[in-house]
């Protein structure tokens, strides 16, 4: 499954990225930005600050997996237990800090994002992870529901240009 993932991902990039025609001389490209969008793994229980369930610590790893090779510059993540325990075996494979947002601040936060191109991994919730990628100028799909955890967003964001929205599923190994 994760093989078929990271082939996805590739080839994702691949389509994301692809030049113009050899012919035709390439414009000059504004930078970039490419962010991943993920609903925290699965939490213990319905209390306020609960920590990830095994399957959920493992659905942490294989998302680091996927995106260990992805060119992720920056992690950010809301400051609840389970939202940074989801961003942590990433940052730690990176080298990476975790940088904690507020999330009843997303547009701030999707502000700041577009403002400085680059590959970032942001962990949320279920409302705000598709919040994020509509203020992302993404599509953000259906709302997530209560038991669902395997909804990983690609947003490809060109300045002057539509972003384009991937949306992958993932499962813990």
């Amino acid at each position: 499954m994760l093989t078929r993932l990271a082939g996805a991902l590739g080839l994702a990039a691949l389509l994301l990225g692809c030049s113009p025609p050899a012919e035709t001389p390439a414009p000059e490209a504004a930078p970039e930005s490419v962010f991943f969008l993920v609903r925290h793994a699965e939490k213990a229980d319905q209390s306020e600050d609960p920590p990830l369930t095994e399957a959920g610590q493992s659905r942490a790893k294989t998302l680091a997996e996927m995106l260990r090779d992805a060119g992720v510059e920056r992690i950010y993540s809301s400051d609840f237990e389970r939202t940074r325990d989801t961003a942590a075996p990433l940052a730690n494979e990176l080298g990476l800090e975790v940088t904690l947002y507020d999330p009843n601040q997303l547009p701030d936060l999707a502000a700041a994002l577009v403002s400085s191109p680059g590959r970032y991994l942001v962990v949320g919730h279920s409302n705000t992870t598709p919040e994020l990628a509509g203020l992302l100028g993404g599509d953000p799909g259906t709302p997530i529901s209560e038991d669902e955890y395997d909804r990983l967003y690609v947003l490809v964001h060109r300045p002057g240009s539509e972003t384009t929205t991937l949306l992958l599923r993932f499962e813990p190994r």
